[in-house]
């Protein structure tokens, strides 16, 4: 069982190095060398540069730059889509045919543990998603540029629990590196735009948020859909962040009006699973300690453990509040300058720290691409690399 589902108990603010990350490094280096010569980017040839005529009809009405943000949101899209459409063949409430879905009735158990509307909650995400992936690549279409197209990687294994569907997929929830520290970043006073960091709540390091078989003991299939939902909220705070940063760099007002309108829903996606994973860090399913892998879930309510020695001054000094599992709204914090008024907003918003590359380097770091061939990670790196060299144009108004 330990080979199926090794569950560390590393000190907070730790994170485990993937194999991966020396992969995307590599594969950026060389888009790098090569971006003066990126005039397009298509989905079709992995980690090739299509010739601008062959990205845009001659009556395009959508810029350059506006494409590639909205072929960098639709890979994004893409890849929630797979992830989703695993979530909820395992803990959904209705398959991919809007019929009930029996799933893998033991996680579906556990996720009822935090929310007994946890399958309908994730069956409604992965629904959301592959609407905005659907629609994006219409709609790129419409406009004469080409639609993102990552089927040719879908050579990830599935589960092998019952539930899952065997088939290829483009993400591996199987050995994650989930980062917990926006659980901080949400309740702090503090920006990471300003230059602020915050360590991990839970060290979750090489762990699945999916069965990957059957017959778990009742704690570790719990441990299990506790660390799904701390990465669906870790999922889902990143586009939280990506779509405002892709809206200040549109030309198109009705490219504007869609990256706002998705982001929004991003947003409360967050909010949802913001709000669940704090059932699983408070009574009563916590606290949590599955004595075969030794992961512990503590119950953060509980005033013995609410201290972290890796948070700042200024956020020791906050107490509680770093810690209390039911504030899910964004707490107000410093932004645009020290000197003004806290504000509650979603933050990050500048590009560098959640913007299109910053995305890919998360997810990566997150494993949730283990697995994949280099050309995978240079074709998103292509993207990133388009998206984020988008800038708004002048259109004379």
């Amino acid at each position: 069982m330990k080979e199926d589902n090794q569950l560390s108990a590393a000190s907070p603010g730790t994170k485990a190095t993937q194999p991966a990350s020396e992969d995307l490094t590599t594969s950026w280096r060389r888009v790098v060398r090569r971006r003066s010569f990126l005039q397009g980017i298509g989905g079709v040839a992995a980690g090739a540069a299509l010739p601008a005529g062959k990205l845009f009809a001659k009556d395009s009405k959508i810029s350059k730059g506006d494409a590639a943000l909205l072929q960098f949101a639709a890979a994004a899209e893409i890849l929630e889509s797979d992830l989703w459409e695993q979530y909820n063949e395992l803990g959904g409430a209705v398959d991919a045919h809007d019929q009930p879905n029996t799933g893998n009735p033991p996680y579906k158990t556990a996720l009822q543990a935090l929310d007994n509307d946890m399958p309908q909650y994730i069956s409604d995400n992965a629904d959301d998603e592959i609407s905005h992936m659907k629609f994006l690549n219409a709609y790129l279409m419409s406009k004469g540029a080409d639609p993102v197209d990552l089927s040719h990687f879908r050579n990830l294994p599935p589960s092998k629990a019952t539930g899952s569907i065997q088939k290829g997929r483009l993400t591996n929830p199987q050995a994650l590196d989930v980062d917990t520290s926006y659980y901080f970043r949400y309740r702090s006073t503090q920006n990471p735009d300003l230059g602020a960091t915050f360590p991990q709540l839970i060290n979750i390091s090489q762990q699945p948020a999916i069965p990957l078989k059957d017959s778990y003991a009742p704690s570790t299939i719990q441990a299990i859909a506790n660390i799904a939902s701390f990465h669906f909220a870790m999922i889902e705070q990143g586009g939280s962040s990506l779509y405002p940063i892709l809206a200040l760099k549109a030309t198109s007002l009705e490219v504007l009006r869609i990256v706002l309108s998705i982001g929004g829903v991003e947003i409360d996606h967050f909010s949802l699973w913001h709000d669940k994973l704090g059932n699983a860090i408070s009574q009563p399913v916590a606290p949590l300690m599955d004595p075969v892998t030794g992961l512990t879930f503590p119950d953060f309510n509980n005033p013995a453990n609410q201290m972290n020695p890796n948070l700042s001054a200024a956020d020791q000094a906050a107490g509680g509040q770093m810690f209390q599992t039911n504030l899910i709204l964004a707490e107000p914090c410093q932004f645009i300058s020290e000197d003004l008024p806290v504000c509650s907003v979603i933050r990050p918003t500048l590009s560098k720290n959640g913007g299109p590359m910053a995305a890919v380097q998360g997810l990566t770091n997150d494993r949730l691409f283990f697995g994949q061939p280099p050309a995978f990670f240079e074709m998103l790196m292509d993207l990133a690399s388009a998206a984020e060299a988008a800038e708004r144009e002048d259109c004379g108004g």
